[in-house]
């Protein structure tokens, strides 16, 4: 039987893919978090470069794992503004400065989920236009202080007191929170894990 290995350490991908399971109890994974260089290639395009860390990172959780019959999902979320990457915040100025950079504008969110054998990986990306409402300092300052920018991609989080600032979203709410469900379930599906 094939065992499902979520290859991150993402509280939110790791309930995100247990909703997958639909309370089945043949459905279970394990989670082992994989360390790989994040560095972006010279002249790499935005989806490309989410893409390749999704595959990579499957991939590297499939051979730490060690285990015959397993298969590895990696995913890899960017956000992505005038055509630049907007990582996870440094420190509270970098928070800030994200945030008004987002402020009363669209922007893309890239998220990109791979699922390997060892042998073979399918891989699928989803964008989502994400468009805050205006904030103005007092608001910026509040929710940086809250501490919940600080580990997330864009310096927010839609599932939690970034959603409050969020007027409207085209695309996938699942991949914005970290992994596209439609998506994922279809690749789980074509590797025989639902």
């Amino acid at each position: 039987m094939k065992q499902l290995l979520l290859a991150s350490a993402s509280p939110r991908r790791r309930e995100l893919l247990a909703q997958l399971g639909l309370g089945m109890p043949s459905f279970s994974f394990e989670i082992l978090a994989t360390d790989i260089d994040e560095t972006r290639h010279h002249g790499e395009a935005a989806a490309t470069y989410v893409n390749r860390l999704a595959r990579e990172k499957a991939a590297a959780g499939h051979s730490r794992w060690h285990r015959p019959e397993s298969i590895a999902l990696g995913a890899d979320t960017i956000v992505v503004v005038d055509d630049e990457i907007l990582g996870k915040p440094v420190d509270a100025a970098s928070a800030s400065a994200m945030l008004q950079r987002l402020s009363g504008r669209s922007h893309k969110v890239m998220t990109a989920v791979a699922v390997t054998d060892g042998n073979h990986c399918e891989s699928v990306l989803v964008a989502t236009d994400v468009t805050f409402c205006p904030m103005n300092d007092v608001q910026i300052t509040a929710y940086v202080a809250s501490g919940e920018p600080m580990d997330k991609a864009g310096a927010y989080g839609i599932q939690g007191l970034g959603g409050s600032f969020i007027s409207h979203i085209n695309g996938s709410y699942s991949a914005v929170v970290g992994l596209p469900l439609v998506e994922t379930r279809i690749l789980l599906q074509k590797m025989q894990l639902l």
